[in-house]
């Protein structure tokens, strides 16, 4: 598909409204079905007066964004992707946190007899050891942790590089039919004034000015929904980016992807292998394998070493001869030394619950991850259908279908100058070009969407032509 395709859609739509502003504009006398018409009216009558157009508000051949610009800058400023990578940033805290090893608990106590001068003071410290490689399994865990989000904001990326491309597509193509409707109502205008002064100079029927007067509404009323619709589609676009409302975004009219699709099992061997969401699934399915293990080794005898220091000071209400012979209360003062290690024995909890749920867990896992893959599967068969029948449409309409509307319209043209035709068939037959214009426009966009829908279910940017 070319780009000249777009170029050659506006093309015929300005073609057509200089052929007919010419022939209905002609300043010499003609001799319609034998009657000698009077001389055309003035060229200030058949002057071409059209509404300011605000295609350029969203189009800019050469300033205008494209759709990798958009995506760009989606990638950068949407607020849920943004929110998405912060995920990232938490499981690594989390990792950090699992490396480090368990504190040193230091305990005091001391005892003051209340009758007596005697009391006791201890102080102790304990090491938990984690025994069966308790801080090695939550590494693992929050390691599998780290890639399942990255996967996850991996496959938001491509989801949003997907939308983009679509709303891009869409607010593309009401831009140009947009384009055409402001060219049909400048028509419209100018044939509208055409047949007033055909009628003022007894050359058509009054009638034929009413039913140019009801068309020519009937243009502003689509033109306005067109306009409605285009603004929609911007405001849209510009939600999913990030942008502001306010802020001026301006679109490039060459939408046409210069890509095509790999052969269809081609693609679906990549999609399976690298598609992001897939990855997500895999890396679920290895961090629930991973708290699996983690379960197990909590279930383990674990053990920590203790050291204990008690100074205690103990007397009686009686009096002795100390060592010097002179009377003295009978007191002691004693200094002791514990040290050990304390075992905690899996014997009634082995964590056979938290085991068991693990166990669910990656059973889970496995079922999503082999489910997504029929999903994939199913969504590249979908996309290249929907390719295949939208080439074939495009291809219909390059070759046979505009072409022969144009001819069309031209030949009734000509038939209503020369009075074999009413104004009404020629309104009929020119509504029925634009329509044949708006689904060419509307056709362009399904071949566009079809190939995002074959990039988005491949989960890879398509390779250039």
């Amino acid at each position: 598909m070319k780009k000249r395709s777009l170029h050659k859609f506006f093309a015929i739509a300005l073609m057509l409204s200089f052929s007919t502003t010419n022939a209905l504009g002609q300043s010499t006398p003609e001799k319609i079905a034998g009657v000698v018409a009077p001389a055309a009216p003035s060229a200030p009558l058949v002057e071409a007066q059209s509404a300011p157009s605000v295609y350029t508000q969203f189009i800019d051949a050469t300033k205008g964004k494209t759709a990798d610009d958009l995506i760009r800058y989606a990638l950068s400023h949407n607020g849920e992707l943004a929110a998405a990578r912060q995920m990232i940033a938490e499981a690594r805290g989390r990792l950090q946190q699992a490396a480090l090893k368990a504190n040193p608990m230091l305990e005091t106590s001391g005892t003051q007899a209340v009758t007596s001068p005697d009391n006791n003071l201890m102080i102790g410290a304990e090491l938990p050891l984690e025994l069966g490689g308790r801080r090695k399994a939550r590494v693992a865990v929050a390691a599998r942790e780290i890639e399942m989000r990255q996967a996850e904001v991996a496959d938001f990326e491509r989801k949003l590089a997907a939308d983009v491309r679509m709303k891009y597509a869409e607010a593309i193509t009401l831009a140009l039919n947009l384009k055409l409707t402001d060219d049909l109502l400048t028509l419209t205008r100018n044939s509208e004034r055409l047949i007033q002064a055909r009628v003022e100079h007894g050359r058509s029927a009054p009638l034929e000015q009413n039913l140019i007067a009801v068309e020519t509404s009937r243009v502003e009323t689509l033109r306005i929904s067109t306009e409605s619709k285009t603004l929609t589609a911007l405001f849209d676009l510009k939600k999913m980016l990030g942008m502001s409302p306010d802020e001026a975004l301006q679109l490039r009219s060459d939408f046409l992807p210069q890509q095509l699709p790999l052969a269809q099992n081609e693609t679906l061997g990549k999609a399976l292998e690298q598609r992001a969401d897939l990855v997500a699934l895999r890396a679920a399915e290895n961090l629930a394998s991973a708290q699996i293990e983690q379960a197990r080794t909590e279930g383990k005898v674990d053990a920590s070493i203790f050291a204990n220091y008690a100074r205690m000071s103990n007397g009686y209400d009686v009096r002795g001869f100390d060592s010097r012979g002179n009377l003295a209360p009978v007191t002691g003062i004693f200094h002791n030394a514990t040290f050990g290690i304390r075992f905690t024995l899996p014997v009634r909890n082995k964590n056979q619950g938290a085991i068991e749920a693990a166990l669910a867990n990656r059973e889970a896992a496995r079922r999503r991850r082999e489910f997504a893959e029929i999903v994939v599967k199913n969504e590249i068969a979908a996309a290249y259908a929907r390719f295949a029948h939208a080439q074939a449409a495009l291809e219909l309409y390059s070759a046979s279908v505009r072409d022969q509307s144009l001819r069309n319209l031209e030949v009734v043209r000509k038939t209503y100058e020369l009075g074999q035709k009413s104004v009404l068939d020629y309104v009929t037959e020119q509504r029925r070009f634009v329509e044949i214009e708006t689904g060419y426009a509307e056709m362009l966009k399904e071949y566009l969407q079809s190939l995002i829908d074959i990039e988005r279910a491949a989960g890879t940017t398509l390779p250039a032509a």
